[in-house]
């Protein structure tokens, strides 16, 4: 079966003429970026050259991909949106909530029973809106959209950061918040502050234990967390054309780690053999008339610091498998350096954990490399020292796997084969062994490494690197392990050296699978009644933000002033807390209780001025909430940073937090707030933060005035009687100035649909 084919038909059908246009109008040679945001311009947007960092632009995406956690709040808007059924082709996927444990067969049973509520409620919703529904164990959203959706060309949202994964085949597909992907299954536009584009030079080609995954860990290093920020990564040079589609999404799929809107891979040969093998050869005949389209322009190519807004350069042929970690992705570490630096920094080196999995790194590919480093152990007498866990992206990829004898590699070596889920990647992952919180270290071939988020121990030192750097060095079962050049000795007392790890980029006998794990809507949902029970502590119905008051914000206390990194694992954890991602009261008692108070260094303890006393976060807001009050939010540089949980917008919203000040935000996670109805604003001058104690009353002035481009005033009532003012700056245009107005972009979309 081919998804969406008569679709990309009607998309193919004209895309020639479109970029022809395109180019005549901008008046330069394209890149492949601006070739797909341009054919996807909202109709009636005017086809001029849009100002990159500056111009906000409506696009119409061709799909709509949700998680089961962040598809739960993007439901239950769209069942607030006035919409009878979905504007564009949308999915679920429940990958999620299914924790890990023992196995696959048990957790599963597990996650069928607890999760059997919110389940439910995903198949009502998707039978009555029109959306396709892939069951818990169907696989990785990112990995079964590639598998089945991503097309050369497309554009798509997707309630997740790691969306960008599709980039991998061509398709620009962008991370978002509920309230965007509600917009786009309403069929309204979907708004984007054009991006910059930053273009990487591959030349070379990969050899030995370097893999793609590589190439991401060193871009990591080089642009820094927040170094792609309202920019597009694209991806060019003869370097491409060797890489396999599946290591291209991966690649893809890790931009996000640099704050990336996405990132694209042009379309080469090696897109359409995996289109081919994943049963698109209907989409391979189409899109192999449309190349070029699919590909920057020649003279791109040729003077590419003409075209992009930066150009790095990367060389496959020497590039080094990296190492990166811990606590944060782009701490990068060339293997070679990794020893010197777990000395130099007391990194525990004892590996305790390599896992295999997640949306960035379980393709066939990567099974079948990792596992060849185990037959490598096995034929030189070598054991495996730290526990291997795998989790498969797909249910096609562990049927195939396990038909192809890869999976059996990993068990006879002692690993545990979980669900096709995400499992540890996002803190679904029970380890006992950690209830003591003992420093220890973990490799996995995840894209975050954050503090707690693998496990919930702080205590957890986690490093991201390639699935077979995962096997090597859980092999050895020492983070300073460098399988490149030293020794192992094995169970005869002889000294050896592992092999370079091989294996197909595609099944020789190609892909096969009993039960994908699909089920599609039902052709008219409209009597399909969705029932939420209001005791349940699940699911919640979602009720109206209130709108604006029409007033300045007086003389509102400080909530918190976090310090360092702020990112959304930190306002609104996973783990645990994703039981609670469809109630919006429950899941609010987690509300910024990873955040670090800039003046006592401790993680949910802030000061209540009322009393003196230091008490949680939430019950503080909950405090003020209750008495009529608001609070403000102060925090540092790319405020949001990571996952596109709109949760971590929507319950300081909830909480009645009045404004998030910070020195710079995240991209998605701005637009989250703006969604929600919140003020999101900036230092103008960063040093302010510094001004603001920690029992001070906080006013906001000129909203009465809030304009694209004007700046508001922000004023500090200190407890001593004095006053500080400064301006802070904002980047909201018209229509999100509305959505303030109008409580939520939610209200104004249900004024818009009557």
């Amino acid at each position: 079966m081919v998804f969406d084919i008569d679709l990309i038909k009607d998309i193919y059908q004209h895309y020639l003429q479109k970029i022809d246009l395109i180019r005549q109008k901008i008046g330069k040679p394209l890149t492949l970026t601006e070739k797909i945001l341009y054919a996807h311009l909202a109709e009636g947007e005017e086809l001029k050259a849009y100002k990159r960092g500056e111009d906000y632009v409506n696009f119409s995406p061709d799909r709509v991909a949700m998680q089961d956690a962040t598809a739960q709040m993007a439901l239950l808007q769209l069942m607030n949106s006035g919409r009878k059924r979905v504007a564009v082709p949308s999915t679920v996927h429940c990958d999620h909530l299914i924790q890990a444990y023992k196995n696959a067969h048990d957790d599963l049973i597990i996650a069928e029973s607890n999760n059997h509520e919110v389940y439910q409620f995903l198949r009502d919703v998707s039978n009555k809106y029109g959306i396709g529904f892939w069951k818990p164990d169907a696989g990785i959203i990112h990995q079964v959209v590639l598998e089945n959706y991503a097309f050369p060309g497309g554009m798509m949202i997707g309630t997740d950061s790691h969306t960008p994964n599709a980039g991998g085949l061509s398709m620009i597909a962008i991370g978002v918040g509920g309230a965007d992907a509600v917009d786009v299954m309403a069929g309204m536009p979907w708004e984007l502050k054009m991006p910059k584009i930053i273009g990487v030079k591959l030349i070379g080609k990969l050899s030995g234990w370097s893999s793609p995954k590589d190439v991401i860990l060193k871009l990591a290093g080089i642009l820094t967390v927040k170094g792609g920020t309202n920019s597009i990564i694209e991806y060019f040079g003869e370097g491409t054309e060797s890489l396999s589609a599946t290591g291209k999404a991966t690649i893809c799929n890790m931009g996000a780690e640099v704050g990336a809107t996405t990132s694209i891979f042009p379309y080469s040969k090696k897109s359409a053999d995996y289109l081919a093998m994943t049963g698109r050869q209907e989409v391979v005949d189409l899109a192999n008339t449309l190349v070029d389209c699919f590909n920057p322009d020649k003279e791109i190519l040729k003077q590419p610091e003409n075209y992009y807004d930066q150009v790095i350069e990367i060389n496959l042929s020497t590039l080094e498998p990296y190492v990166n970690g811990p606590f944060t992705p782009d701490l990068a570490y060339p293997i070679s350096e990794l020893a010197s630096a777990v000395k130099e920094h007391n990194y525990p080196d004892n590996m305790e954990v390599g896992l295999i999995g997640s949306c960035t790194n379980s393709s066939y590919e990567d099974m079948m490399r990792a596992a060849s480093v185990i037959d490598s152990a096995n034929k030189l007498g070598l054991k495996v020292n730290a526990k291997l866990i795998i989790n498969p992206g797909s249910e096609q990829v562990k049927y195939t796997s396990k038909r192809d004898g890869i999976l059996s590699r990993f068990e006879q070596a002692g690993a545990a084969i979980m669900a096709n889920a995400c499992g540890p990647c996002i803190g679904q992952w029970r380890r006992d062994e950690v209830a003591d919180e003992h420093k220890n270290s973990i490799v996995t071939s995840f894209n975050r490494n954050f503090a707690k988020r693998n496990d919930g121990s702080p205590n957890t030192y986690a490093f991201v690197c390639s699935p077979e750097i995962v096997v090597a060095l859980s092999i050895a079962g020492k983070l300073s392990f460098n399988p490149l050049t030293d020794h192992l000795i094995n169970v005869k007392g002889e000294k050896v050296k592992l092999t370079e790890p091989l294996g197909d980029e595609l099944p020789k006998q190609g892909f096969a699978v009993d039960d994908a794990g699909y089920i599609g809507p039902i052709a008219d949902g409209s009597a399909v009644e969705v029932r939420i029970d209001p005791h349940s502590d699940r699911l919640q119905q979602l009720l109206p933000f209130t709108p604006w008051d029409g007033k300045d914000i007086i003389s509102q206390p400080l909530l918190i002033k976090a310090t360092g990194k702020c990112t959304t694992d930190h306002i609104s954890m996973a783990g645990k807390w994703l039981k609670f991602r469809g109630h919006l009261d429950n899941i609010s008692n987690n509300m910024l209780i990873g955040a670090v108070n800039a003046f006592n260094q401790k993680t949910n303890c802030v000061l209540d001025a009322q009393t003196g006393d230091y008490v949680e976060v939430p019950a503080l807001a909950r405090k003020l909430k209750s008495q009529g009050i608001g609070s403000i939010v102060v925090a540092e540089e790319n405020y949001g940073e990571g996952s596109s949980r709109e949760h971590a917008a929507m319950e300081p919203r909830f909480l009645n937090v009045k404004a998030i000040v910070v020195k710079s935000f995240a991209r998605i996670h701005e637009t989250n707030l703006k969604k929600q109805g919140m003020l999101a604003l900036t230092f103008v001058n960063k040093d302010d933060y510094d001004k603001i104690r920690e029992d001070d009353q906080i006013s906001i002035t000129g909203l009465s005035n809030f304009a694209p481009g004007k700046n508001l005033t922000l004023t500090l009532h200190h407890r001593d009687g004095s006053k500080e003012s400064f301006v802070v700056s904002h980047t909201y245009n018209q229509a999100q100035i509305e959505w303030f107005k109008a409580g939520s972009a939610l209200n104004k979309l249900k004024e818009e649909v009557k």
